[in-house]
């Protein structure tokens, strides 16, 4: 199986996303290089993301938003959080839902998965393109696969199972004060 990286990936995305992206997480962990400053800074208490690093991703989000290219999103996640969880919540989530992203949660401590969804990470682009994301043991990404044209309709059947199920973001976060980093150093 030949896999994509991050280049071919980027390709993908341009000539695929025309409308909406929707990505589909069940890892605890994603060992994503640009995170690693940010989410050490978000251990040691600092109050914010870096601007500059997160700039691009928030501007691509309004841009897309406004031009009607949506990008949705479901973290199937366990409470209680672990340290790199609440930081993708608040360091990532809070500030891509400002921008536009639909973010929706399911809590396996709270509900259980549909039975349709895959137990792998996957993006699927316009209704018409899946690709299954593939990651090593310590959540780093080791490349995507596109699958045959023939599941893509389980991919969409997984994703909609799903999406009646997850909780809006927000309205999670809202309801699990005791995660937010300004109440646990209280």
């Amino acid at each position: 199986m030949s896999l994509l990286d991050v280049v071919a990936l980027d390709g993908f995305f341009d000539a695929h996303h025309t409308s909406e992206a929707f990505r589909w997480e069940c890892l605890d962990r994603y060992a994503v290089d640009s995170d690693d400053d940010d989410y050490l800074r978000y251990l040691r208490g600092e109050s914010e993301p870096d601007a500059a690093g997160k700039s691009d991703w928030l501007a691509q989000l309004r841009s897309d938003s406004a031009a009607g290219r949506h990008w949705r999103r479901i973290h199937v996640l366990r409470t209680p959080l672990s340290d790199y969880l609440r930081y993708e919540c608040e360091w990532g989530y809070v500030h891509n839902v400002a921008a536009g992203e639909d973010v929706r949660i399911i809590d396996l401590a709270l509900q259980s998965l549909p039975d349709l969804v895959p137990d792998h990470d996957f993006w699927l682009l316009d209704d018409r393109h899946a690709l299954r994301m593939h990651y090593d043991a310590d959540g780093r990404f080791v490349g995507a696969s596109v699958p045959p044209d023939r599941e893509v309709d389980r991919y969409r059947k997984a994703r909609d199972a799903a999406w009646a199920v997850a909780c809006p973001f927000t309205a999670w976060w809202r309801d699990h004060p005791e995660f937010h980093r300004a109440v646990r150093t209280a």
